[in-house]
């Protein structure tokens, strides 16, 4: 029998069961949906009967009012609810068989092992999980060099710790046999590894707990999917594939029929393992779509968006075709991963963007000059140096942003992306747009790709927020009209190599994260630049083959 940490009710239901789990074959007996894990209530807007109630993510297509709402009172601790929660995933009719425990590489991809439950009550609850301590420093390939500041090789490829985040606990949405529950990683001697992308993220979300500040972000990941099984896509070398739309379909009701069925099953997965949905739609390239999850705290957030990408993929190679988050896969409109972001007082507390009753935002002081303006209407002065803090950080922190030699083939003239750092009022061609108003006032950061890790992305825009309001930046004017063929724009990097250079040596960064995870994170940059560098592509072989 599985000991428990501690003797507590049964977990409440958090909804109706998923009748087929979308990740396994059909035949399996109907499992219940798991509890709602700790901590995804906690978040629930101050007023339900505004469409702008929310400090996250609502989108112009999403209605905040109804999507995903959660009536139960949120957990008055955090780490008890995680334990309710595990009671409730090991016992009774549908008590999972194994649990797995992940952290998250550099890549954001959840990587770990799988334990019985009783070894997860036992040894892993109290001492952590053992995991090679090369996890964080390997390229996409899991391949590992003797570059990065805390070498592998020096530590004999020992052991971190993983230490679960019960908060984090939940039934895995591919498969609800199974629990899954993200880590958090530390040396041997207790110390938390500073590379480690939760660990980033967390040490920004501290620095703004200190200042009695909470961030609330919310992730639109896009995506292509392909008739083909990942399988064929690679005998094709990825390549050739067949979209499983045919044409444009961004907010199409039809054209999507061979989506539907796919989509749908990972809508369901998701909701069942308590992350709501709000949103779904089909987008601009053939065989594109998005899924869109309420926003949370932040690291919920990209906890949720690490489980979403797992789960979508293994839905997808179960059902026979294959799907792709990378920025750009050919020359058609690439993968985004717009990020909503925006402050709230410690606690799920008041939101600080909205301008408070006694606050004149018609005479916001400006870069320029000190004149009555329209486009900080409404915004708090906080909220207008967290702005000024992104535009001044943008370039140096592209890196956290565009991770990959593929993601500025996305950022790109004509690409309907950010080339040039601005802002604008509910202007989606600006790196920064500011949408919503009062409570739901917040910033969508357009920079980052489908193959951004979410945990580095969000740090980077918290570091830069920050940077902004403790400066008491001020903030040039929004603009107007088509900021892509805008001129005057400070550039964005225009290739890994450049945003390599901007965050190596900008004093921003090395302030912001300290000198070795700038280092680390350089490191990782370089294995892609030399993976890239000395790879012959089919570009070279189509256009040299026969003719020089």
């Amino acid at each position: 029998m599985t000991s428990l940490p501690a003797p507590i009710p049964p977990a409440r239901s958090a909804g109706p069961a998923e009748s087929q789990n979308p990740a396994e074959p059909a035949g399996r007996s109907p499992t219940p949906a798991p509890p709602q894990s700790a901590g995804s209530a906690a978040v629930t807007p101050p007023d339900r009967a505004s469409t702008d109630d929310g400090a996250g993510p609502c989108p112009a297509d999403a209605d905040p009012r109804t999507a995903g709402t959660d009536t139960r009172p949120a957990p008055a601790d955090p780490q008890m609810a995680g334990i309710e929660a595990l009671h409730g995933l090991l016992t009774g009719d549908q008590a999972v068989e194994e649990v797995v425990v992940a952290t998250v590489d550099l890549q954001g991809r959840l990587v770990g092992s799988a334990v019985s439950p009783e070894h997860f009550t036992g040894e892993v609850l109290a001492d952590g999980l053992g995991a090679c301590t090369y996890l964080h420093a390997v390229d996409v390939d899991m391949q590992t060099d003797g570059g990065y500041p805390r070498i592998p090789w020096y530590d004999g490829f020992g052991d971190l710790r993983l230490r679960p985040d019960l908060t984090s606990l939940r039934r895995a949405p591919w498969r609800p046999s199974c629990a899954v529950v993200l880590a958090d990683a530390s040396w041997p001697d207790g110390s938390p590894v500073d590379v480690a992308p939760r660990t980033v993220l967390r040490r920004q979300l501290d620095a703004l707990a200190a200042a009695g500040l909470t961030a609330l972000a919310g992730t639109e990941l896009e995506f292509l999917v392909f008739r083909e099984s990942y399988k064929r896509a690679a005998r094709r070398s990825w390549s050739g594939l067949t979209p499983a739309s045919r044409y444009n379909i961004d907010y199409a009701l039809f054209g999507t029929e061979e989506l539907d069925d796919l989509t749908r099953r990972i809508r369901r997965a998701m909701a069942g393992a308590g992350i709501a949905v709000e949103s779904a739609r089909g987008e601009v390239h053939p065989g594109q779509y998005e899924i869109v999850f309420r926003y949370a705290e932040a690291l919920r957030a990209c906890d949720n968006h690490a489980l979403y990408k797992t789960t979508a993929k293994k839905i997808a190679a179960v059902s026979g075709q294959a799907l792709t988050f990378m920025a750009k896969y050919d020359e058609g409109e690439g993968n985004s991963c717009h990020v909503h972001l925006s402050l709230r007082g410690a606690n799920g507390g008041d939101p600080v963007f909205a301008a408070s009753p006694d606050q004149t935002m018609s005479k916001m002081p400006t870069a320029r000059s000190d004149t009555a303006r329209s486009d900080t209407a409404g915004m708090s002065p906080l909220m207008c140096s967290f702005v000024a803090g992104q535009l001044a950080c943008m370039a140096d922190f592209t890196l956290l942003f565009a991770p990959n030699v593929n993601s500025y083939k996305r950022l790109a003239p004509g690409a309907f992306a950010p080339t040039g750092v601005s802002w604008g009022r509910d202007n989606r061609t600006c790196a920064v747009r500011v949408v919503g108003s009062g409570a739901g006032l917040r910033i969508e950061h357009r920079v980052p790709g489908g193959d951004a890790n979410p945990y580095l992305a969000i740090a980077g825009m918290i570091a830069a927020g920050r940077y902004g309001m403790e400066h008491g930046l001020a903030l040039e004017p929004g603009r107007v009209g088509n900021a892509f063929t805008m001129p005057g724009l400070t550039p964005l990097p225009a290739t890994l190599r450049e945003a390599v250079e901007r965050w190596r040596s900008s004093a921003l960064a090395h302030a912001a994260f300290g000198d070795r995870v700038v280092a680390h994170l350089t490191h990782a940059a370089e294995v892609e630049l030399a993976g890239y560098e000395g790879t012959v592509t089919d570009w070279e072989r189509r256009r040299g083959f026969e003719r020089f």
